[in-house]
């Protein structure tokens, strides 16, 4: 693998979070897929992607939605999202392995939006006052997150295309001119 291209993909993706952008219209599960898929040292594989969610998180919650911190440092906004954030890079891991294809990378794309969606709302569940603690505040939990579903589909599509597809072309580009 190309580490330089593989880095400077996840680095613009990863720019793209402080673009204006409808809410859970992320590169983030497609980060976590391609770190999975590209790299072969574990430690590279949690190192490369977790940096980019833990960096971009730094900027946008002390920078940008600062007014909303009351004058607090935010080093991590939920440790659900980083564990969904690991989740996905399993699935990832699990549907890529070694076999990159357009149809793996849609099934591992759709399963990363899914293990998002279950884990983001759930700790929404457990965590805020919104909802009763039982299986109807649940379900009312998941019925709510569900307009931003198709939002974290789109975005996880649409990155994941752009990331594999981009790595793809570049480096066998790199590879013709070598």
């Amino acid at each position: 693998m190309n580490q330089r291209i593989a880095i400077a993909l996840i680095a613009i993706a990863t720019l793209t979070r402080l673009l204006p952008h409808p809410h859970n219209f992320t590169p983030l599960g497609a980060i976590a897929l391609f770190g999975a898929a590209y790299y072969g040292r574990q430690y590279l594989m949690l190192l490369v992607p977790f940096a980019a969610l833990f960096l971009s998180d730094l900027f946008i919650n002390n920078v940008i939605y600062a007014e909303f911190q009351q004058g607090q440092f935010v080093w991590i906004t939920s440790a659900w999202i980083y564990l969904s954030f690991a989740l996905v890079m399993a699935v990832g891991k699990g549907w890529l392995g070694n076999k990159i294809t357009p149809v793996r990378v849609l099934g591992a794309s759709l399963s990363g939006s899914l293990v998002f969606f279950l884990v983001s709302n759930f700790s929404t569940w457990l965590e805020s006052a919104m909802y009763a603690k039982n299986m109807a505040g649940l379900l009312a939990c998941y019925t709510a997150g569900i307009p931003f579903f198709g939002n974290t589909i789109m975005g996880d599509l649409v990155f994941s295309a752009a990331l594999f597809g981009s790595y793809a072309w570049l480096t066998r580009k790199q590879e013709i001119m070598a």
